[in-house]
């Protein structure tokens, strides 16, 4: 039997795709209509003005927008520009506020809430780069946000400035850029507290460089240096943040999404996404992804849309998580469509709650015992069909 098969491109002809970019590059076109579009004041150094910036982040409401006189080269003359978060507005207004105000913005919340996107998002839309970023880890070391060296000309030539190896965070102070710390509490606290003068003292002191170029071998912070730093609420082991370095940030807390439809939404968007990257299309029916949002949202809420209690699993149930359900039922769906994606939910649902408490087995069995059964009761055949593969969960 003769098989055919699409043969990778030949890397010496084309680049190789990518499976992700940064939203610099994903929404390059939307970023150049907005700073064309909005032409009022900016603080130093961003590239959009504030009001462009939440345009950015929440959208034009689903309305194009248009340009005045003549557009740039290579800008359309009106443009929708798509909404990127789901959440509150007055939030994305605070968030930009802050970093206007060149204090630090430190966002918190649950796992799985979007932090690190919103993170992402508002660097691309003040500075034009949101690749100046640290991930937070046990392993994180005070280089990561002050600097490093360059151990061959450090030992060719000594201290030089040539030799200094710029940390992300240092680039940002001399570009008067946002840098991104992600997980800041997962750092040790001796190496979140090198922030401390950065964000107070809006320099860095080099003392292997006095007198080589620099004054007193301190690096001044551009004007538009700020960071922005996300922590999660519920992680477990994380280094509690001293006072002084709280004092030095704006905290906002980044909320799961309050609208069941807006939640659903987004899941179906960002797993049809998924699933075209692995090569095939979102092939799950609308009433299976809206089932399955709804478990997720029971399970974190503690209590159904009814009224009916529900033993929360220890586990977070986020909307990332939800993403990452859905999006293997599609390619389960596309490669694999040995049955329906309903007969697989539990357990897709089974490997997400089991991955902390092995408790929480029971709290969806007892979920599948309270919510499901008392909706195939009242007459759904969706419900009755999840409430038929029960024995899936064991």
């Amino acid at each position: 039997m003769t098989r055919s098969a699409t043969r990778p491109a030949d890397p010496t002809t084309e680049p190789p795709a990518t499976q992700t970019q940064p939203a610099e590059q994903r929404h390059a076109a939307e970023l150049a209509f907005l700073a064309a579009l909005d032409e009022g004041p900016r603080p130093p150094g961003w590239a959009l003005t504030p009001r462009a910036v939440v345009t950015f982040v929440c959208g034009s409401a689903g309305e194009p927008l248009v340009l005045t006189g003549e557009p740039p080269a290579g800008v359309p003359a009106k443009l929708e520009i798509t909404r990127k978060f789901v959440g509150e507005r007055s939030l994305v207004e605070r968030c930009v506020v802050t970093l206007a105000g060149e204090r630090g913005l430190l966002l918190v919340g649950e796992p799985g809430t979007a932090k690190s996107m919103l993170s992402e998002l508002l660097a691309a839309a003040v500075c034009g780069t949101s690749a100046l970023t640290v991930q937070g880890t046990a392993g994180t070391t005070e280089d990561a946000f002050r600097y490093g060296w360059n151990y061959a000309l450090l030992l060719a030539q000594g201290p030089s400035p040539e030799a200094l190896v710029d940390s992300p965070v240092l680039t940002a102070m001399r570009t008067g850029r946002v840098a991104r710390i992600e997980e800041v509490t997962r750092c040790l606290p001796e190496v979140q507290d090198a922030l401390v003068s950065i964000l107070s003292d809006r320099r860095l002191s080099v003392p292997e460089l006095s007198g080589a170029g620099t004054t007193d071998g301190l690096v001044p912070a551009a004007p538009g240096f700020t960071v922005i730093a996300t922590a999660n609420l519920r992680d477990r082991g994380v280094s509690e943040m001293s006072a002084a370095l709280k004092r030095r940030f704006n905290f906002e807390t980044v909320h799961p999404i309050a609208d069941a439809d807006a939640e659903t939404a987004l899941v179906r968007r960002q797993a049809t996404a998924a699933v075209e990257r692995a090569g095939a299309s979102f092939g799950v029916d609308d009433a299976v992804l809206d089932a399955l949002v709804t478990v997720f949202r029971d399970l974190r809420a503690g209590r159904s849309d009814e009224g009916w209690d529900v033993e929360r699993p220890g586990t977070v149930m986020s909307t990332a998580e939800a993403v990452q359900v859905a999006a293997s039922l599609g390619v389960a769906s596309a490669y694999l469509p040995a049955g329906d994606a309903l007969d697989l939910m539990p357990g897709h649902l089974l490997g997400v709650v089991r991955k902390d408490d092995p408790a929480d087995h029971e709290r969806l069995l007892g979920y599948w015992d309270g919510p499901v059964r008392r909706r195939a009761e009242h007459g759904s055949a969706l419900w009755r069909r999840l409430w038929d593969l029960r024995e899936n969960l064991r």
